[in-house]
C-alpha cells in the first residue's frame, strides 16, 4: 500500500514538473510588425520575458524585408534565450503594416483646393497631373484622416500648381509633403481607340471616353458614347482624335451600284421592281435609283437595307404600268 502511494506521488510530481516546463522558443517563418522596430516576440514564438526587446529596424511602411535566421540567433544570444528552435528555417520574412492612401485621393484633395481657392468650377471636372509620377502613400495603420492641402499656388495661364499637403502619420501627427504639377478644367470627349475606315460601323470596343482640357474641345465634339455607337465614319478617322458630329453619319444601308428593290405604294396597291442604286445612302436619305425595267432614273427614300420606296407623287414609276384608256386618249 505504501509503495503504491509512493509511486503515485512520484508520477504526480513528474507530471507537474513536465507541465511547469516552459514552451520551447520557436522561430517564425513570417512576421507582421507595427512601428519602426522589430522585437524578439515578432520573430520568435514563446520568447518569454524578452519578447518586447527591440533587435532590428523594421522595413519601410508597407514594405517587406528578409532577416537571416542566423542573424536572429545572434541577436537573441546576448539576451540569454536558450534552446531556440529555428524550425529548419534559413530566413524570416518581415512585413511592416501600413495603411495606403491612393494617388487618386491625393489628386482629389488638390482638385478640391483648386476649386475652392481659385474658382475653377466643380472639383470633379479638374484633372490633376503631378510633375513626377507619384506612388501610393503609406502611413501607419492607426493614422487617422486623409491628406489635406495646407498651401497651394496656381498659375491660371500655364496651369501649374505648387502644393504643400499634410499627411497623417499616426498619434494625431502629420507630415508635410510638397507636390507640384499641372491642373486643367476638363470635360468628357469620345475618341477612337484605333483608326476607323470610312463607312465602318463604330462599335463599343472602338471608342474611349477621355477627359481632355476644355480649351482643346469644341462645341462640335461628341461627349456621349451613345451618340457614336452604331454610327458610321463619314471619312477615314485616326486613333486618339476627338470625334465631332460631322465625323459621323448613319450607316449606309444601300451601296452605290447595289441592286435594290424599288417599292411603289398607293392605298391598296404595292408594286415592286428591281433597280440599281446610282448612289449610296443611309436610312431616310433620298437617292437616285435606275429602274432596270424602264431604264429610267427615279428618286426614292431608303427605308431599309437594299430597299427604296418611291414617293406616291412620283410619276416616273407609273411609266412601268400599262397606260390607262384615259391616258391613251390624251
Amino acid at each position: 500500500m505504501i509503495r503504491t502511494i509512493t509511486f503515485a506521488l512520484a508520477a504526480a510530481l513528474s507530471t507537474a514538473a513536465y507541465a511547469a516546463e516552459p514552451a520551447r522558443p520557436v522561430l517564425k517563418a513570417e512576421a507582421l510588425v507595427t512601428g519602426g522596430i522589430v522585437r524578439v516576440g515578432d520573430l520568435i514564438d514563446n520568447a518569454g520575458i524578452i519578447a518586447n526587446v527591440a533587435i532590428f529596424r523594421a522595413p519601410d511602411l508597407g514594405a517587406t524585408g528578409v532577416v537571416p535566421a542566423d542573424a536572429v540567433v545572434d541577436a537573441v544570444r546576448a539576451h540569454a534565450l536558450i534552446g531556440l528552435d529555428t524550425n529548419g528555417l534559413t530566413e524570416v520574412v518581415v512585413t511592416r503594416a501600413a495603411r495606403e492612401i491612393p494617388v487618386a485621393d491625393v489628386e482629389a484633395a488638390v482638385a478640391r483646393a483648386l476649386s475652392a481657392r481659385f474658382n475653377l468650377g466643380d472639383a470633379k471636372e479638374i484633372t490633376v497631373k503631378f510633375e513626377r509620377d507619384p506612388t501610393a502613400i503609406q502611413v501607419e495603420p492607426n493614422a487617422k484622416g486623409e491628406p489635406r492641402v495646407a498651401r497651394i499656388a496656381y498659375d491660371p495661364r500655364s496651369g501649374r500648381f505648387d502644393a504643400a499637403l499634410e499627411i497623417p502619420t499616426g498619434a494625431a501627427g502629420v507630415s508635410t509633403l510638397r507636390m507640384n504639377g499641372r491642373a486643367a478644367v476638363t470635360a468628357d470627349v469620345v475618341t477612337l481607340s484605333h483608326a476607323v475606315d470610312r463607312g465602318a460601323i463604330i462599335k463599343t470596343t472602338d471608342i474611349i471616353v477621355e477627359r481632355r482640357p476644355r480649351a482643346e474641345i469644341g462645341r462640335e465634339n461628341v461627349s456621349n458614347r451613345d451618340q457614336v455607337i452604331g454610327m458610321a465614319a463619314r471619312n477615314n478617322l485616326r486613333a486618339g482624335t476627338p470625334l465631332r458630329a460631322a465625323d459621323l453619319m448613319k450607316p449606309e444601308l444601300v451601296q452605290r451600284n447595289e441592286t435594290v428593290t424599288l417599292v411603289y405604294e398607293v392605298p391598296g396597291i404595292t408594286l415592286t421592281v428591281r433597280g440599281k442604286a446610282v448612289e449610296g445612302g443611309a436610312e431616310g436619305d433620298v437617292i437616285s435609283v435606275l429602274n432596270e425595267q424602264s431604264k429610267r432614273t427615279v428618286q426614292g427614300i431608303i427605308v431599309g437595307p437594299g430597299r427604296v420606296i418611291i414617293s406616291t407623287g412620283s410619276p416616273r414609276l407609273a411609266a412601268n404600268l400599262a397606260p390607262s384608256a384615259t391616258e391613251t386618249r390624251q
